[in-house]
């Protein structure tokens, strides 16, 4: 049996604050999680190039911050072909395409690649610079969920 190939993708805007959070968490990985035979991608926006790497792989993590009326910093990791069945129609992410939006194009697709999305609530989307407080005291943590979900995956 073949390695499964994984990609983790970090998906966020760092100069709007909490947006940045999917990027943060994956340099994190990077540095201290980083595990061989797993590409990690950053990505400053949910676009069509993420549509076009999806195929490549037999399963993608997206990290994302997500606005879902959630505790600030509170993580939900879903599969994707779930959203429109676990998630309120509020859950949006703050780029070009929404989450459900990659729902409807990966399923019109067929692509049979297994897509998960670790969903980080945010706090502050405004334009600056670092996370809120919040999402600085929660990273550490959520950093170590996320890891031992690709683990149990990889």
């Amino acid at each position: 049996m073949l390695p499964k190939k994984i990609a983790v993708i970090g998906i966020g805007n760092t100069l709007r604050r909490d947006d940045g959070i999917g990027i943060e968490v994956l340099e994190s990985l990077l540095k201290i999680y980083k595990r061989k035979g797993i590409d990690y991608l950053s990505l400053k926006s949910a676009s069509f190039d993420l549509i076009h790497r999806i195929p490549s792989y037999d399963i993608v993590l997206l990290i994302d911050g997500i606005e879902a009326s959630l505790a600030p910093g509170e993580l939900k990791i879903f599969e994707l072909k779930n959203i429109k069945y676990n998630l309120p129609n509020s859950l949006t992410s703050t780029h070009e395409l929404s989450l459900k939006s990659i729902f409807e194009l990966v399923k019109k697709l067929g692509l049979k690649t297994k897509i998960y999305v670790a969903g980080i609530q945010i706090e502050d989307a405004s334009y600056a610079e670092g996370l809120s407080n919040t999402l600085k005291r929660k990273k550490a943590d959520i950093v170590k969920k996320i890891s031992n979900f690709i683990r149990l995956r990889s």
